[in-house]
């Protein structure tokens, strides 16, 4: 059965709430990968950083969503959109809700909302296998490039951006 997902926009009286919940959720996935030894993490204990989360939420063309599962907050995105191009920021579900098609949902639901974009991009973590598989066998991304030390992100480490440490890069094109 589909679960009754919508997309809410983030108000600002919830912008502190979708910072701490983007970081737990992302810290789970790392805690689940190399558990508490990890030496992945951008500033104290957080594997993704208040700056580089508000820096999404505060982009060019930025759009961010709260995901709700029947009315309850149990995620969310950010967005950015210009012409047929489309950029997946961030996306996030709570770890108590993970495999129930929630992400999946979501993801269908930013596609409608912008049926002009015909080739949509994201990165993620190489050590982020559930994304990796979500991201290419779910969503139909598939991995364009793999930044590293010896090949960097064209923002890279000099910019704050951890790709030194291996980032895939993915990229969906929607054929209409």
């Amino acid at each position: 059965m589909k679960p009754n997902i919508t997309l809410s926009p983030l108000q600002p009286t919830d912008r502190e709430q979708f910072i701490l919940d983007n970081q737990r959720a992302f810290l789970y996935g790392a805690t689940e990968e190399f558990g508490l030894r990890d030496d992945h993490f951008e500033e104290d204990g957080e594997i993704i950083s208040r700056a580089t989360i508000e820096a999404s939420i505060d982009g060019a063309n930025a759009e961010t969503y709260r995901i709700l599962l029947d009315d309850e907050i149990v995620g969310g995105a950010v967005i950015s959109v210009g012409g047929n191009h489309g950029e997946l920021e961030l996306l996030f579900v709570n770890p108590e809700v993970h495999s129930k098609g929630i992400g999946y949902a979501a993801w269908c639901l930013i596609e409608e909302l912008h049926p002009e974009v015909t080739v949509w991009e994201t990165t993620t973590p190489y050590f982020e296998k559930r994304n990796i598989h979500f991201y290419v066998n779910r969503c139909g991304f598939h991995i364009v490039e793999y930044f590293n030390s010896r090949h960097p992100a064209p923002n890279g480490p000099d910019s704050g951006d951890t790709d030194s440490d291996g980032m895939f890069s993915f990229q969906k094109v929607i054929v209409r």
